[in-house]
């Protein structure tokens, strides 16, 4: 597989646009549950500006490990199983030279420092890319997932802490190299037009 160093960009932009430049390194997403994180990367991966074992999903993680949880399930030792198997595979992109894509919510600071912690290892730039539906396209998209697990409750709780704790100016202060918004259904953007919008390197 060749290393994104390597790689060519495959976006093609209107002269309106300002192609976004992520370097190889950690690209960090930030968002609720249904804000358009995977629908982005999916986008990303069909049209090859990056591979699809670039991108570490916690769900796609869950779902390998566990399949569908029974109700009585310890939701705290299967997260710490999650994040310890996410954590190793981004260690294995960045040990390599490649980049890695977490995807997850990581709303919170704390999920970040952790993310971070990774990064600094291999002193590697983070870039954060930031989902910020507003709340009624997020409730929207949130009930066109069908997902009976995460609830509407669940889903403006996770809108509320990023709004708080993941700001711009915040996420910059935490150690991120570059911030960028992905823009979505709120800007009538399609996952695709967003993904034309950034070149991975």
């Amino acid at each position: 597989m060749a290393n994104e160093r390597d790689r060519q960009p495959h976006c093609v932009v209107s002269a309106d646009d300002a192609l976004i430049r992520v370097p190889v390194g950690l690209v960090v997403l930030i968002g609720p549950p249904a804000s358009g994180k995977t629908s982005f990367v999916r986008a990303l991966i069909e049209r090859r500006q990056i591979d699809a074992e670039t991108v570490v999903s916690s769900d796609e993680i869950r779902a390998e490990l566990f399949g569908v949880l029974p109700a009585e399930a310890d939701v705290d030792v299967v997260d710490a199983r999650v994040f310890e198997e996410r954590d190793r595979r981004i260690v294995a992109r960045l040990a390599a030279g490649r980049s890695a894509v977490a995807e997850s919510t990581n709303v919170t600071p704390q999920a970040r420092a952790r993310l971070l912690a990774i990064a600094r290892r291999f002193n590697t730039p983070v870039t954060m890319l930031r989902f910020t539906p507003d709340i009624t396209n997020l409730l929207q998209q949130h009930g066109e997932r069908g997902r009976p697990d995460v609830t509407a409750e669940d889903v403006r709780a996770y809108a509320a802490t990023m709004m708080r704790d993941a700001t711009t100016d915040q996420l910059r202060s935490e150690g991120a190299a570059a911030v960028h918004d992905v823009p979505g259904r709120r800007q009538r953007v399609t996952p695709a037009e967003a993904a034309e919008r950034f070149s991975f390197r």
